[in-house]
């Protein structure tokens, strides 16, 4: 058998029967219209991800209320116009031979979007973790409708004909929220100090669920085993409460972990984390119960996951972010090319901090083709271009990848001796080795289908004049900011770039002028490396990089356990041969001792052919840090539509 012979075995739940036990987990699309009904957008994004080959896909949060959405733009099952488009959801899923369950969710207090309108409702007026507002304590009343919700989207589910329903009661959203003491402070029949207690509302509503859809029905709970949280619950108060669940009608549980308030965002597990780093959690719910439980952890590798199924740590496992970035990652490694397989960089700029920051729809930072799968070209282009990419960053990486797969005639010019731009510093830092491993990837990728990529090559006005290429994608990046101040030009003044790239070694009492993303990382990198001591010296009145984000948290978290110092609100006066003095409202204070300042204030774009291209009239696009520094997200985004538009 292959090496995914655990993975790819096939498993029966009541009436379901899987081919394989990869799972498509509920995420967030927000591809529905503000009534919540399927729209071909939410229809072309599922079957995408279907191709992968799972054997259950389980449908994004659908609400089974309206003043129980996160945003008006989620999916809807709370009345019966909602069956006809969920009909062509499962036609697509079943379609490609997969099974699909509804995850029925209640947000309860846990939306900005009905709290900002006094309607968000919870088992007590206690704010949410995540917004800050504060909903009403539900009554007996709500609580008895609430039930009712669940029972009646659970029928339409089945009248739809979903082969299963998933009961959201994971991440903070309503259902956990009666199972948390942080939550919770009822002292009725649904509150108390025992979580058994506290478990009653998810009890009734499980119970409802299996009166309405009948015996023969999988039913699935999505749980968060250990809340990860300060004070909360842990996964042996959960082994508690999941035999309770099973003896009312549970035939899977869905071993998730925290809540959207947790610190570090560890339910959106950043990069630091390893793939199937918390299957742990999974392995605690089997030695309870005898159903099958579905394993979850930033898994990116099916290989990883088939070990895990191997070991007995879950029966399923689910792979969220890794179907956005690459939904043919199974696929590959059944026919033995993984390696074509880009990873989940756990990021979270596409899937995560776009609709929680951004209250926009899907996308994915690695994969254009997430959430645009309508305006997405799968034919060859009409006529075949010329096409000159200059700059090999992931804006032009992907230009050349996104119009080589169209057929165009594609040369990339990199002025540097590696491709990668300014990923090639990034995958320096701790723990972000991923990222220079997907820019090769990107660039292998890109030369199978014909690209033509050129290193140590700059692209100058007369090359441009002399060969007049039919189509330009300039993607030429950003140049480093050097700010004018005195003693700017001393020998132990560095950039952050030369600092990551090797080109100069950490000194032992750093000064790093900047606190933005190169500048954190760059302290990280420096940390990591045995320096002494790091200062970050920023302008700004707080720090750039949010410790709302998984990524910022963590970085936040190693420089302070690090002893390394912030300084906001700061302006540099002048750098000394040991020193750097800096004004802080007014008043002067000088750092000492300093053997090296790292520059890391930002990027300017680096755009100058642009002149050239509109004089000799050549169709061009500017793309990524050339039009702007911002984050790979925009980058790729950008030189996939240039590479489309040809």
């Amino acid at each position: 058998m292959s090496s995914l012979e655990h993975l790819l075995q096939p498993i029966k739940i009541r009436s379901m029967v899987l081919d394989n036990r990869v799972v498509i987990p509920p995420m967030g699309t927000f591809l529905s219209n503000e009534e919540g009904m399927v729209t071909e957008a939410a229809l072309a994004y599922i079957s995408r991800r279907v191709k992968s080959g799972a054997g259950l896909f389980i449908q994004e949060i659908t609400a089974v209320h309206p003043k129980g959405r996160t945003l008006p733009s989620q999916l809807g099952i709370f009345k019966d116009e909602h069956i006809q488009g969920l009909k062509k959801i499962v036609d697509v899923v079943h379609r490609q031979g997969a099974k699909i369950a509804v995850q029925l969710h209640h947000a309860g207090r846990e939306s900005m979007y009905h709290l900002r309108r006094g309607e968000a409702m919870a088992p007590s007026a206690v704010p949410s973790l995540v917004y800050g507002g504060m909903p009403r304590e539900m009554t007996l009343d709500d609580i008895r409708e609430i039930i009712q919700c669940f029972g009646q989207a659970a029928a339409r589910a089945r009248e739809a004909g979903y082969d299963a329903v998933e009961l959201h009661a994971a991440h903070g959203f309503l259902l956990h929220q009666f199972l948390s003491a942080h939550a919770n402070r009822r002292t009725d029949e649904y509150g108390g100090p025992d979580i058994l207690q506290r478990a009653r509302f998810l009890i009734e509503v499980l119970r409802e669920v299996r009166r309405r859809v009948g015996d023969d029905y999988p039913i699935s709970i999505r749980i968060s085993v250990d809340e990860e949280i300060k004070g909360g619950y842990t996964a042996e108060d959960m082994q508690k409460v999941v035999p309770e669940l099973v003896k009312n009608g549970c035939d899977i549980l869905h071993a998730s972990f925290g809540t959207h308030g947790s610190p570090a965002g560890i339910i959106q597990a950043p990069i630091e984390y390893q793939p199937g780093f918390n299957v742990k959690l999974a392995r605690k719910i089997k030695e309870v119960v005898s159903v099958p439980v579905i394993g979850v952890g930033r898994f990116n590798d099916p290989f990883i996951a088939n070990e895990c199924i191997a070991r007995g740590d879950a029966d399923l496992i689910a792979f969220g972010r890794q179907h956005l970035a690459d939904p043919d990652f199974l696929q590959n490694a059944i026919n033995g090319k993984f390696e074509d397989t880009n990873k989940c960089l756990a990021c979270n700029q596409g899937c995560i901090e776009r609709a929680m920051f951004e209250q926009k729809s899907i996308r994915c930072a690695i994969n254009p083709e997430t959430g645009q799968e309508l305006i997405y070209p799968t034919e060859p282009a009409a006529i075949r271009r010329n096409v000159w990419v200059v700059g090999g960053g992931p804006g032009g990486l992907t230009a050349a990848y996104e119009a080589a797969r169209l057929g165009h005639k594609v040369t990339l010019f990199e002025k540097e001796s590696e491709i990668g731009g300014q990923i090639r510093y990034a995958a320096q830092a701790p723990y972000k080795e991923a990222y220079g491993e997907w820019i090769r990837r990107l660039a292998s990728k890109a030369v199978k289908l014909g690209a033509e990529i050129k290193t140590g090559t700059q692209v100058t006005d007369e090359m441009i004049i002399e060969n007049k290429p039919e189509v330009v994608i300039l993607a030429t990046g950003g140049a480093e900011i050097i700010p004018p101040i005195d003693g700017i030009d001393l020998p132990h003044v560095v950039t952050a770039l030369q600092v990551l790239g090797g080109e100069v070694a950490v000194g032992q009492n750093i000064v790093i002028i900047g606190a933005g993303l190169i500048g954190m990382e760059t302290a990280d990198y420096a940390v990591a490396r045995g320096c002494q001591s790091v200062t970050l010296v920023e302008q700004k009145p707080k720090s750039p990089v949010t410790k709302a984000s998984s990524h910022g948290y963590m970085l936040h978290k190693r420089l302070r356990n690090a002893g390394s110092q912030q300084i906001f609100g700061a302006e540099v006066v002048r750098i000394d041969n040991n020193s750097v003095t800096i004004r802080v409202q007014d008043a002067e204070q000088t750092l000492v001792p300093v053997d090296q300042v790292v520059i890391a204030v930002g990027m300017n774009p680096a755009a100058d052919l642009v002149w050239t291209l509109k004089e000799q009239g050549i169709r061009h696009w500017v793309v990524g840090d050339a039009v702007k520094p911002r984050r790979i997200i925009e980058a790729t985004e950008e030189g996939a539509r240039a590479a489309w538009e040809i």
